[in-house]
């Protein structure tokens, strides 16, 4: 299939890519839980452009191990630096704030913790355990760092096994350097290779466009991504958090996503989520079947 791509470069958002603000009943009762106990979720720190829609489907995102990266991902709005000592006790609290929200389905992230022996790994497990717990009747996507390709740390996770095991490749081999800066294109491939051999049931990524990357280089990781037994897709729009960040270097098309999608589903994959507002988390409660 060929898929000619229509970038439209603009010193302005273009319409299609324009945030309506989130509404609904559901949506006003979680803003109210959040806002009294002070829970932390993403939805509401990264301004997630679908958080209406997700909530009022019992869908929410949790970052852990902290909110400073050791990474300097040049596209992520994190803070990087030196992180703070790890909190034991934060499996239980994301589990309660879940058990609190009434969650039917959670996303749980974190930043890079390279300057942990485990990488952060242990936290990972810890927290699905206590959520199975404390909230056994919420499923789980765990949206996990590359762990630097480390098999022992990895194997954590797979010993929970969350029902999706979710690691983002984020760009085109080509722009990994300049996108993800430590991170290898490579090694993420082979965590998700390795998350499939071993008995994950669901994995999933995801890639950003509009940061310069070729048509040509998007079907190409697309079929890499494919080729190491992924399942499931996210494809969206790549939008610069502030002014230190890359520039959006074009605006994709709507009619582009389709076509992407329509590329992606051809290579069977079983889930493909693709347009301009599309984040890792959208429509995350679908990728369980």
């Amino acid at each position: 299939m060929e898929v000619k791509s229509k970038e439209v470069k603009h010193t302005k958002k273009p319409e299609w890519i324009r945030v309506k603000l989130p509404t609904g009943k559901k949506y006003t009762e979680l803003r109210s839980l959040v806002d009294k106990y002070k829970l932390n979720t993403i939805c509401t720190s990264g301004s997630c452009p679908n958080m209406g829609e997700c909530w009022a489907e019992g869908t929410a995102t949790f970052m852990i191990l902290g909110n400073i990266c050791t990474r300097s991902c040049s596209f992520c709005g994190v803070q990087t630096g030196r992180p703070g000592a790890v909190d034991w006790t934060e499996p239980e609290k994301v589990a309660n704030s879940i058990k609190l929200m009434k969650i039917k389905h959670a996303v749980i992230t974190s930043v890079d913790r390279d300057d942990l022996k485990d990488m952060g790994s242990i936290i990972w497990a810890e927290t699905v355990n206590a959520v199975r717990r404390i909230s056994p009747g919420t499923t789980m996507e765990t949206l996990i760092p590359d762990f630097q390709g480390n098999e022992r740390n990895i194997n954590r996770i797979i010993k929970v096994a969350p029902e999706v095991v979710s690691h983002n490749i984020e760009t085109v081999k080509r722009l990994t350097r300049k996108v993800r800066v430590q991170a290898k294109y490579q090694t993420s491939l082979e965590v998700l290779r390795y998350l499939k051999e071993e008995g994950i049931n669901r994995t999933k990524s995801g890639i950003m466009l509009g940061l310069g990357e070729k048509e040509e280089e998007v079907l190409e990781s697309l079929q890499d991504l494919r080729s190491s037994f992924v399942d499931v897709v996210t494809i969206g729009q790549y939008l610069q958090p502030s002014k230190k960040h890359l520039p959006v270097h074009s605006f994709i098309t709507p009619d582009v996503f389709k076509k992407y999608e329509t590329f992606a589903l051809d290579l069977g994959f079983k889930h493909v989520e693709s347009g301009p507002l599309v984040r890792s988390s959208y429509k995350a409660h679908k990728h369980i079947a």
